[in-house]
């Protein structure tokens, strides 16, 4: 069952960075910024998460947290995180059970071949597990102004 916008995200429990162990249930009181990119240390990948790193006091400012997702192993993660000094954590998605819950896996073209690829979204999830806003199909620039503005409202709202 894939999410919907102004309804509860269900609840998950998945591997992150830093030996962390991320769940819906344990984020609430809290808004949470979670963000689905293809693959670690891309140009694409690193611009977006530099972009979340340099705002990220901000995000904490708008009790906010961010986390990033993709299919890759923790290990690549770990060395993702480290080389661009994330202050957050990224989310390893191996068998995809996140990517599922919020429908992120498109069909993709890259050089006339077609595979089955993670779609660049970013979703806003209320202090209640509800989800409030949701970004698909993203393109870089300016994305995580947008992201933090409007997780600056919902803080406010």
């Amino acid at each position: 069952m894939a999410v919907t916008l102004d309804q509860p995200v269900t609840d998950f429990e998945v591997p992150a960075t830093s030996g962390q162990t991320i769940s819906l249930a344990a984020l609430k009181g809290k808004q949470a910024v979670i963000y689905f990119y293809p693959k670690d240390s891309t140009p694409g990948c690193t611009t977006e998460g530099q972009g979340f790193r340099d705002q990220y006091a901000q995000f904490q400012d708008a009790n906010t947290e961010v986390f990033g997702v993709s299919r890759d192993s923790l290990k690549s993660h770990e060395n993702f995180k480290c080389k661009q000094a994330f202050p957050f954590e990224l989310i390893s998605d191996k068998d995809e059970a996140l990517c599922q819950l919020f429908d992120v896996i498109k069909l993709k073209k890259l050089y006339g071949k077609e595979y089955m690829g993670v779609d660049r979204s970013t979703f806003l999830i209320d202090k209640n597990g509800v989800l409030r806003q949701e970004w698909r199909g993203v393109k870089v620039p300016g994305h995580v102004d947008a992201v933090l503005a409007a997780a600056q409202a919902l803080n406010k709202a």
